[in-house]
């Protein structure tokens, strides 16, 4: 889903350069468009990946302690 969002950004900036050359606002509103598309399945890609962590029991926020025998 990271490949889909990442194309939607690079087609949301060639939008947003003709809307800047051709001095139109439905590019503009185009390039709007796909940029909040891009933006909602980068948010529920966080969110799917953040949930799936949690479901399998590895938090991302859980560091492991040091071994005290390493010393």
């Amino acid at each position: 889903m990271l490949v889909v969002t990442l194309v939607l950004a690079a087609v949301g900036f060639a939008l947003l350069v003709v809307a800047l050359m051709t001095g139109s606002v439905i590019w503009a509103w185009g390039c709007i468009v796909v940029c909040v598309a891009g933006a909602v399945l980068l948010l529920i890609s966080a969110l799917a990946g953040r949930r799936t962590a949690a479901v399998s029991g590895r938090g991302t926020d859980s560091v492991p302690p040091p071994d005290p025998s390493s010393d």
